[in-house]
């Protein structure tokens, strides 16, 4: 199974794509980030990610998407840039009918280290060590968003399996 990890954002939104062989193995298939330029409007950096997430879709075909759930801190403008980036990329999404799990940070962090206070150098060595990568991925976008798509690998079972029960009741 091919996963795709979204770390959303209109400055730099970054993408991680992981394949998991059924028997625990992950491994790491590409990352990077989708960088825009801050004198662009915010339409057109939206667009941008917009576009290079549909390509990155189409190129490697995942069977899954995970997006890191947004997180309300005191800065609300930053919030809703944020917002207007995980929608262009569920539409990115949806257009292509592909089924999405989203994540909070805190599970995300829980289920890559085992705490979910965890510090950025933590999920970075742990995505690292989990993806058996020769370095820590870079930038930390990537890497936050290669943490995304584990936490997604190690969940989908689960959550499938949820999903059928609650479509038998």
């Amino acid at each position: 199974m091919v996963i795709l990890g979204i770390d959303p954002g209109t400055a730099i939104c970054g993408y991680g794509v992981i394949a998991d062989d059924g028997g625990g193995r992950l491994s790491a298939r590409t990352y990077g980030s989708i960088k825009t330029e801050p004198s662009s409007s915010a339409p057109e950096r939206l667009l941008l990610v917009f576009r290079n997430l549909g390509d990155i879709i189409d190129t490697f075909h995942p069977d899954l998407i995970s997006i890191e759930q947004l997180f309300f801190n005191r800065n609300v403008t930053t919030a809703m840039s944020v917002g207007q980036a995980r929608g262009v990329a569920l539409l990115a999404c949806a257009l292509r009918g592909l089924p999405v799990m989203e994540f909070t940070p805190l599970v995300v962090k829980q289920t890559v280290t085992g705490y979910g206070r965890a510090d950025k150098r933590q999920v970075q060595f742990m995505v690292k060590t989990l993806l058996n990568m020769d370095r820590i991925p870079s930038p930390d976008d990537a890497a936050d968003a290669l943490a995304v798509a584990i936490c997604c690998a190690h969940h989908k079972d689960h959550l499938q399996l949820l999903s059928r029960m609650e479509g038998k009741e």
